[in-house]
């Protein structure tokens, strides 16, 4: 998915751990573990949502 700058942002779903992986121009980065509720929120972010999350410091970076 594409933010409205244009940044390809791919996001995948661990559902028994409730983290995303995140993927940024060559960078890759996990949330912590989620609540349920807001797991299942976040099943519906947008490209511009995930962006906004990743200036929160509910990440880490992946090498």
């Amino acid at each position: 998915m594409k933010t409205i700058t244009g940044r390809e942002i791919n996001v995948k779903a661990n559902h028994s751990k409730r983290t995303f992986t995140i993927r940024v121009e060559g960078s890759k980065y996990r949330t912590v573990q989620l609540s349920k509720e807001e797991f299942n929120s976040c099943l519906h972010n947008t490209a511009n949502d995930w962006a906004d999350f990743l200036k929160s410091d509910d990440y880490y970076l992946v090498k």
